[in-house]
C-alpha cells in the first residue's frame, strides 16, 4: 500500500503541473477560438470564448487584405537557411574545438562565448551600416547572412561532442580516416540529437524575427510573417479577430515543428549540461 504522505504530495504535483499547462496552452486556443468567430460575436460585450459555429470568414479575410502566402514562404526560405548555414558552421567549429590541436584553444574558446554576452540591439546599426555598404538592403542575403554563425550553436554542439567516445576517433585515426571522414562520418550520425534541437531552436528563433526584417525589407515581396501580422493592424479601427486569424495562421508551422522537435530540443539542450 502506498504511502498516503507520498500519494498526496504527487497529486498536489501534478494538479500543479495541470495548471501551469493550462496557463501556457491557454493563450494559444484563445486566439485559435477567436481565430473562428464571427465578426458579430467578437464585438460582443462580455467577450465570447467558445464560438456558436465554426466561422473562417476570417481567415478568408487575412488571405485578401495581405500577402500572407508570400510572407510565409519569405520566411520559410529564411529560417530554412539560416538553420543550415549555423548548423554546418556551428558543426564545424565545434569539432576544431574538441578534436583538432590548435595553440590557445580554451582562450579563443572562451573568447569566442563572450559573445553570448553582446545584446544583439548593440550589433544592429553596425550590420545595418554594412549590409547597405554591401548593397543588401531588402535582399535574401541581407536577412540571413548576419545569423549564419551564433556562438550558442557551436557552444551546444562543443558540449556534446565532448560526451562522444574518445576511442572512436584514436580508432579512426589507426583506420587512416583524417579528420573530414571523422566529422562527417562518425561525429554527425552520433550528434543527430543535438543537431536536431539546434536546428529547432534557430528555425523557431528565425521565424518569430521581428526587428531586423522590419529593419532592412521595403517591398512586400520580402516582408515576412511577423511584419505582415502587424499590417492587419489599421489606423481606423481594428478587427482583432482578423488579427488573431492571422496570428494562428503564423503559428501553425511554428507549432508543429515544435510538436515534431521537442523530444530532440530536450534532449540536445540537457545533454550538454553533462560534461563540460
Amino acid at each position: 500500500m502506498r504511502n498516503p504522505v507520498v500519494l498526496l504530495q504527487r497529486t498536489a504535483l501534478y494538479a500543479a503541473l495541470a495548471l501551469l499547462a493550462v496557463a501556457v496552452i491557454f493563450p494559444i486556443l484563445y486566439t485559435v477560438l477567436q481565430a473562428l468567430l464571427t465578426p458579430e460575436q467578437s464585438s460582443q460585450y462580455p467577450p465570447v470564448l467558445w464560438p456558436d459555429q465554426v466561422y473562417f470568414g476570417n481567415l478568408e479575410k487575412v488571405f485578401s487584405l495581405i500577402p500572407i502566402g508570400t510572407f510565409i514562404g519569405n520566411s520559410f526560405m529564411i529560417a530554412t537557411t539560416i538553420m543550415i548555414g549555423q548548423v554546418c558552421i556551428a558543426s564545424m567549429a565545434a569539432y576544431a574545438f574538441v578534436y583538432v590541436a590548435f595553440p590557445g584553444k580554451k582562450f579563443w574558446f572562451t573568447l569566442f562565448l563572450t559573445t553570448m554576452m553582446i545584446p544583439w540591439e548593440v550589433t544592429i546599426i553596425p550590420n545595418y551600416l554594412t549590409v547597405k555598404s554591401w548593397d543588401w538592403i531588402d535582399s535574401y542575403q541581407g536577412l540571413t547572412v548576419p545569423f549564419l554563425a551564433s556562438a550558442f550553436g557551436v557552444f551546444l554542439l562543443r558540449q556534446f561532442f565532448l560526451q562522444l567516445p574518445r576511442e572512436l576517433f584514436e580508432a579512426a585515426k589507426i583506420d587512416g580516416a583524417g579528420h573530414v571522414r571523422h566529422y562527417l562520418t562518425i561525429v554527425l550520425p552520433l550528434s543527430r540529437p543535438a543537431l536536431a534541437s539546434l536546428s529547432v531552436y534557430v528555425f523557431l528563433q528565425s521565424w518569430n524575427m521581428y526587428l531586423w526584417p522590419l529593419l532592412i525589407t521595403n517591398s512586400d515581396g520580402m516582408r515576412t510573417v511577423q511584419i505582415g501580422i502587424s499590417m492587419l493592424q489599421f489606423e481606423e479601427m481594428v478587427s482583432w479577430n482578423n488579427v488573431l486569424a492571422g496570428v494562428a495562421v503564423v503559428l501553425l508551422p511554428s507549432l508543429l515543428l515544435l510538436v515534431l522537435g521537442l523530444k530532440q530540443l530536450v534532449r540536445g539542450i540537457t545533454a550538454g549540461a553533462v560534461k563540460g
